[in-house]
């Protein structure tokens, strides 16, 4: 199994040399080095800011509620993939953890290719809805975005959900019912729909065929 992190309290750790050969590195050294990122902080903050818990968290990343709280707290630092596949749920780019907040870049492309597909909510066969986010690496964003895929599913599975601020949706293609509160808005391709997403609201695949569409937050 692939290590997903460091465990600052082990009496050594290995690093590479200029020369190419290991020798030891002190956690003391790593973690002042790691320290001033506060890469746990930043963690807890992103966990916190969408609502989650580390137990919830975990089935979207896979990893235990243990490991993660060990995380945040500073007691094991993450390797990079397991940074990666953390900072793709909350949306954002390594960067976001490493580069000084003066120097962030604030143009971020996404290639089709490397987007990153998620279910609704992981661990169940009843899903509505598949998303990706179009703009992860950008930090200090401004709002979100999504390219969303519906899917058949009988009405009564739905789980409405509500998020902080608004939302704007706009039907790629296919036909969608939002139901906001308990008002239902069927949608087609070309229209819109802007709501207070604080209101409880789901999305319903109506007719047959593909059916997507863009999605825009705020955080």
């Amino acid at each position: 199994m692939a290590s997903v992190g460091m465990d600052v309290t082990q009496p050594e750790s290995r690093m590479a040399n200029p020369e190419g050969r290991d020798k030891l590195a002190p956690p003391d050294f790593i973690a002042e080095s790691l320290k001033p990122y506060s890469i746990g902080e930043k963690l807890r903050t992103l966990r916190l800011r969408k609502k989650l818990g580390l137990i919830e968290l975990g089935e979207h990343t896979g990893f235990s509620a243990a490991l993660l709280s060990k995380l945040e707290r500073g007691k094991l630092y993450p390797t990079l993939p397991t940074l990666v596949r953390i900072a793709t749920v909350f949306n954002v780019g390594l960067d976001y953890f490493f580069t000084d907040e003066r120097k962030r870049h604030v143009v971020a492309v996404v290639r089709k290719q490397d987007r990153q597909r998620f279910p609704e909510r992981p661990g169940t066969a009843d899903v509505a809805y598949y998303f990706e986010a179009l703009d992860y690496p950008a930090s200090s964003r401004k709002l979100n975005s999504y390219f969303a895929e519906f899917q058949s599913i009988a009405k009564e599975k739905l789980k409405p959900h509500t998020h902080p601020g608004v939302e704007l949706l706009y039907v790629l293609s296919g036909s969608l019912v939002v139901t906001i509160s308990s008002e239902p808005h069927k949608l087609h391709a070309g229209d819109s729909i802007y709501f207070d997403s604080a209101v409880p609201h789901t999305y319903w695949k109506s007719g047959e065929g593909p059916c997507s569409a863009l999605i825009v937050t705020t955080p």
